[in-house]
C-alpha cells in the first residue's frame, strides 16, 4: 500500500535533523515523507533540502505562514499533498525505532487507527543525543539500559515488542491518550471525518477530537503499543493559554454526535466539501 509519513515540525532544526535520520534507516522505505511544517524559519527549509539529497524516498516540505501552534492545519495542508492510502502521523522531535514504519504497516487493518506509544527523554539526554548526533534509533539493549540509569530516559517497557494479537484491539473504543506523535490510519477514514478539526489552535486536545470523531465513525482503535514506539526528546512546554478554550471545544463534541470536522480537510481538498 501506498504509505507517507507526516512529520509536523516547528522552529527545531536539529531535532527535526535527529529525526530525518532515523526514516533513512528505516528497515522499510517505502514511503514518501512530508514535513508539515507550522511556520519555521528557512534553517528548517535547509535541513529537508539536505535529506531530499540523500534520501531514498520521496521527500516534501508543506509550510504554512507563523500565526501560532496551528498542528491541525498543517497536517491537514500535509495530508492534501499525497494521494498515499494509509498516512502515519508523528512529530518533527519523535525519533523512530528502526522498524516504525514496517510495524505500522504490518499492524494495519481495514476499519482501525493505530495509536502508539513513546519513550521520553531528559532534557539532558537530549542535549546530548543532538549535540553528538547519537543515533538513538540504532541502540542495542544495553545502551538502553545505560541511559535510563543515568535518567536519560523514562521508561524502557515500550521497547518490547509484541506480536500482532487480539490483544491489540481489546480497547477498540478508547480515546484516551491518543497522540499525533505516534499515529496512523486510512486515509478513506480521515476524509469521512473530514480529516483534524482546525478550530483547534494553540497546543492541545485536536488529537483527542479526531480520535472521538473517527470512533463514532465506526474507525475502532488498535494499539501500536509494544511494537513501533517513538524517542520523544525534551522540549520546554508549548504555551497553554489555548487549552482551557479547547477543552471546551472538546467538551462540546463529547456532548454532540458530530463526525466531521467543521474547519477541516476540505478547505484543502475542496472536491471533498
Amino acid at each position: 500500500m501506498k504509505t507517507a509519513v507526516i512529520v509536523t515540525t516547528y522552529n527545531r532544526p536539529d531535532a527535526l535533523a535527529a529525526v530525518l535520520a532515523g526514516y533513512q534507516a528505516q528497515t522499510d522505505q517505502d514511503f514518501e515523507l512530508v514535513v508539515a511544517d507550522d511556520g519555521s524559519t528557512s534553517e528548517t527549509l535547509a535541513v529537508v533540502r539536505e535529506h531530499q539529497r540523500h534520501s531514498q524516498y520521496a521527500v516534501r516540505h508543506v509550510w504554512q505562514e507563523d500565526r501560532g501552534f496551528r498542528a491541525a492545519a498543517i497536517r491537514n495542508r500535509a495530508v492534501a499533498t499525497t494521494t498515499a492510502e494509509y498516512l502515519i502521523f508523528t512529530d518533527g522531535d519523535c525519533i523512530p525505532s528502526r522498524q516504525f514504519v514496517q510495524r505500522h504497516k504490518l499492524l494495519a487493518e481495514p476499519r482501525y487507527f493505530l495509536g502508539g506509544n513513546r519513550v521520553l527523554l531528559s532534557p539532558g539526554g537530549t542535549t546530548r543525543v543532538l549535540r553528538e548526533k547519537a543515533l538513538i534509533h540504532e541502540w542495542r539493549w544495553p545502551q538502553w539500559v545505560r541511559s535510563w540509569i543515568r535518567r536519560d530516559v523514562n521508561r524502557l517497557l515500550p521497547l518490547l515488542t509484541l506480536p500482532n494479537g487480539a490483544f491489540r484491539t481489546w480497547a477498540s473504543g478508547r480515546w484516551a491518550g491518543i497522540k499525533t506523535c505516534n499515529l496512523s490510519l486510512w486515509r478513506s477514514d480521515l476524509i469521512r471525518v473530514n480529516g483534524l478539526d482546525e478550530s483547534y489552535e494553540g497546543w492541545g486536545l485536536e488529537d483527542s477530537d479526531l480520535a472521538i470523531r473517527l470512533l463514532r465513525s465506526g474507525v475502532k482503535h488498535k494499539t501500536a503499543r509494544y511494537a513501533a514506539p517513538v524517542f520523544h526528546l525534551w522540549h520546554q512546554e508549548h504555551d497553554r493559554s489555548r487549552l482551557q478554550a479547547n477543552r471546551q471545544r472538546l467538551e462540546e463534541l463529547v456532548q454532540s454526535q458530530h463526525i466531521r470536522a467543521a474547519l477541516g480537510l476540505d478547505r484543502h481538498l475542496p472536491r471533498l466539501a
